[in-house]
């Protein structure tokens, strides 16, 4: 019999996610951190989003927060890895809430 270490991410009671190391688990927690505090600056603006859109934009901004630390910081291009698709390496928080 093999044990075996997990490490997970819960926020209000719900599993977010699982991982092998606390590092990435770590990360992973800061990252919903980050999208936490962006929700509650984004439902400040004077733009018309619905909650959903503002945690959809929080959370995306918060998985690419270098790059956008980049661009604001005047950056001219933005980094080529900006360029990713849905199928990076972070599940969408909605897909594990629902389960």
């Amino acid at each position: 019999m093999a044990v075996v270490v997990k490490y997970v991410v819960e926020r209000n009671g719900v599993e977010r996610m699982t991982f092998t190391t606390k590092k990435e688990a770590d990360a992973y927690d800061k990252m919903l951190d980050i999208a936490e505090s962006l929700e509650l600056m984004l439902e400040k603006v004077d733009v018309p989003l619905s909650e959903q859109q503002v945690e959809s934009l929080a959370l995306e901004i918060a998985k690419s927060k270098d790059d956008f630390m980049a661009v604001l910081k005047g950056t001219k291009e933005v980094p080529a890895k900006a360029k990713k698709t849905k199928s990076d390496n972070v599940a969408d928080i909605k897909d594990k809430a629902a389960n």
